[in-house]
């Protein structure tokens, strides 16, 4: 929970019950409403910003998006997609985000000025492979 806590300090629910060590046990969390603005700004500072943008959109559909960030890496307080398939130490936070016009809102919410001389576009010409793997331009 204080991984989560981390990047989205407005989640709140129930808490699940301590699991005995060693765990495989795996918790749903959810909450509605939460704000992105702690995450949105760790992906700012970070300068990651077309990675999100790539990751974020990847499973973008009308219902909305769902991706995932590295826990280890939000306890602290940054931000880290794990590559597909890939099952990092410590486990990943699921997060989905949903609404209507997502795409232009993500594309928004990862802007930089660096687009104004190479445009993005979710999808685009420069969007990395589905393993992950940056798509290089000359």
């Amino acid at each position: 929970m204080d991984a989560l806590l981390k990047l989205f300090p407005g989640f709140t629910c129930g808490l699940p019950d301590e699991p005995a060590f060693p765990s495989d046990q795996e918790d749903v969390l959810a909450a509605e409403g939460v704000s992105l603005s702690t995450f949105l700004d760790a992906i700012h500072k970070q300068s990651i910003l077309d990675t999100s943008l790539d990751f974020m959109s990847a499973n973008l559909d009308a219902s909305g998006t769902i991706f995932h960030i590295s826990r280890q890496a939000a306890m602290a307080g940054k931000v880290a997609f794990p590559l597909p398939d890939d099952n990092p130490l410590g486990g990943v936070i699921t997060i989905e985000i949903g609404g209507e016009n997502l795409g232009d809102w993500l594309e928004a919410a990862t802007w930089h000025s660096g687009r104004e001389n190479i445009p993005r576009r979710i999808g685009d010409e420069f969007t990395m492979d589905a393993d992950g793997e940056a798509v290089t331009w000359h």
